[in-house]
């Protein structure tokens, strides 16, 4: 498409309201989303995707499917959170002398520069967020680790909670050089607060307890363990959680 066909799409679609998204149902059906442009690729590894369609900027997410099989990803060119969906995925850094298996549920940052192979013994679904804006830094692949120990970090803001402070804690296994992307796990004791204006981009797996968002539009969702979703960034949502909330995040905040 054009640039000028992109512009009067544009002006003849309404705006979306950004909100939460759940990303299995997305990679369970095949039709909404947009496959990449038609671009060379040195990897089914970086083809086979389909992406969400969000406002543009640094950030894409979406699903790959993967055949049963293997390749070579010479260079990998952007940092990339990568959560397994469904199948089981490996990966090998040859440089660090490294082989990472990823079953269901398991994630990892592949970091931008890395150059890694990949085999899956039957087809793999795997969800992705990527940002295009990282440079190279340590080139491997990173596992996040869902039991790592993890520090006291800031509570909700004062004046948005409708509930005593919650207790909240988190671990980051990666950020990125200019600190807008990281990714790692997160828990909070219960909580409510009202809508905030989302200034980032967070994905969410959900290791225990289960959240309920409610958007600017009235639209409510209810996450629960073992969901992935998304929070788009420009969305207004509520949280509310009833019970201890644990989860892998990555999450893209602009300077």
């Amino acid at each position: 498409m054009s640039n000028m066909q992109q512009a009067a799409a544009t002006q003849s679609t309404p705006a979306r309201i950004p909100t939460f998204i759940d990303l299995r149902a997305f990679a369970r059906d095949s039709a909404p989303g947009h496959p990449l442009p038609e671009v060379a690729r040195d990897d089914v590894f970086l083809s086979s995707r389909r992406l969400l369609d969000l406002a543009l900027g640094p950030v894409t997410v979406g699903v790959m499917s993967l055949p049963a099989g293997g390749g070579l990803v010479p260079c990998q060119p952007a940092d990339e959170f990568i959560i397994v969906c469904a199948g089981k995925l490996t990966l090998t850094v040859a440089e660090q002398g490294r082989t990472l298996v990823l079953g269901p549920n398991n994630s990892a940052v592949i970091q931008h520069g890395a150059a890694f192979s990949w085999s899956a013994q039957e087809p793999v679904s795997v969800i992705f967020m990527r940002h295009g804006g990282s440079q190279p830094d340590g080139r491997g692949i990173v596992p996040v680790r869902e039991h790592a120990p993890m520090a006291p970090s800031n509570p909700p803001l004062a004046e948005l909670l409708l509930t005593p402070a919650p207790a909240c804690r988190n671990h980051t296994d990666h950020r990125s050089t200019d600190g807008t992307f990281s990714c790692g796990i997160w828990d909070s004791t219960p909580y409510h607060r009202r809508a905030m204006l989302y200034r980032h981009h967070e994905l969410m797996y959900l290791l225990e307890g289960s959240v309920t968002f409610v958007d600017e539009s009235g639209r409510s969702g209810t996450f629960s363990k073992g969901d992935i979703f998304l929070v788009e960034q420009n969305a207004r949502c509520s949280w509310e959680s009833r019970d201890r909330v644990a989860k892998v995040f990555a999450l893209y905040r602009p300077a």
